[in-house]
């Protein structure tokens, strides 16, 4: 717990200074090697695909999909990176598809293309005009849900949530957790709303943001637990002390940011 706890005095600052303060490009670089060195835990360190050059090809796509948002997300050049990474991924099978299965080429599709996609969200929510006053919307979201949910399903949890999954998640701590979500938003919501530049915040819609997102993130967070059941892995990595790899960190997000893209797409809290 002191070595978590640690870690996570070191990273917050630094991560608030790469979303609030670095220029994008610079956010989206660290982004893109973060997600590289994702697809490389899902893929190599689970065991699931130990095919170097499928491993590589991966990484550099997964970098290559979060620069593609920070450059404006045009789809010609998306469209360009699926068909080069389609034919090497292809051409490894046809060289060699006794060793090379469909499946593999299938993980290395979600982990070079699919989970970069969804975690460029927040590139692509910086992107936006009022970028900088809602990018922390993911992390408050994800990060509060997940601690309310640690310390209320610690002290009141009783119903395992998914026991075959994830053994220590309670519906109790789960119901905190979205509770946590929903209360911390509105709390960001006043932050905005204080803020000079004349914001206009939705109060509602920063509950519907706290809530949708938080039940989201439970089950991102499952999904990832899933996959660390099936290959039998306590951890997808060991980047961050305390907290495992990329992966661990991420997992809820993964799923709350493109949430939150969505929201603030349709139904903006912020204006």
């Amino acid at each position: 717990m002191k070595t978590r706890i640690i870690s996570a005095a070191i990273l917050v600052p630094i991560l608030f200074l790469l979303v609030l303060v670095a220029p994008v490009v610079v956010a989206a670089v660290v982004l893109g090697v973060l997600l590289a060195i994702a697809a490389y835990e899902l893929l190599y360190r689970t065991g699931l695909v130990k095919h170097p050059r499928l491993v590589i090809y991966s990484c550099a796509m997964a970098f290559a999909v979060c620069m593609w948002s920070y450059l404006g997300a045009i789809r010609a050049y998306f469209e360009i990176l699926l068909l080069v990474f389609w034919l090497l991924l292809f051409a490894e099978m046809m060289l060699d598809h006794v060793k090379v299965r469909f499946e593999m080429l299938a993980m290395c599709f979600l982990a070079g293309a699919g989970i970069p996609y969804l975690l460029s969200s927040l590139i692509r929510i910086l992107n936006l005009g009022v970028g900088r006053y809602v990018i922390l919307i993911p992390f408050v979201v994800a990060f509060m849900s997940d601690s309310g949910a640690y310390f209320v399903g610690l002290k009141f949890g009783h119903h395992k949530l998914a026991p075959v999954v994830s053994p220590n998640k309670t519906i109790e701590g789960a119901v905190g957790g979205v509770l946590c979500a929903m209360i911390s938003m509105l709390l960001y919501a006043l932050i905005l709303d204080l803020l000079p530049g004349g914001l206009r915040v939705n109060y509602a819609l920063a509950l519907l943001y706290g809530f949708a997102g938080s039940l989201i993130g439970i089950f991102g967070d499952l999904s990832f637990s899933v996959v660390k059941r099936q290959t039998g892995v306590k951890d997808y990595g060991n980047l961050i002390p305390g907290h495992g790899g990329v992966l661990d960190r991420f997992d809820s997000v993964t799923t709350v940011a493109p949430a939150m893209e969505v929201l603030l797409l349709l139904l903006p809290m912020v204006a």
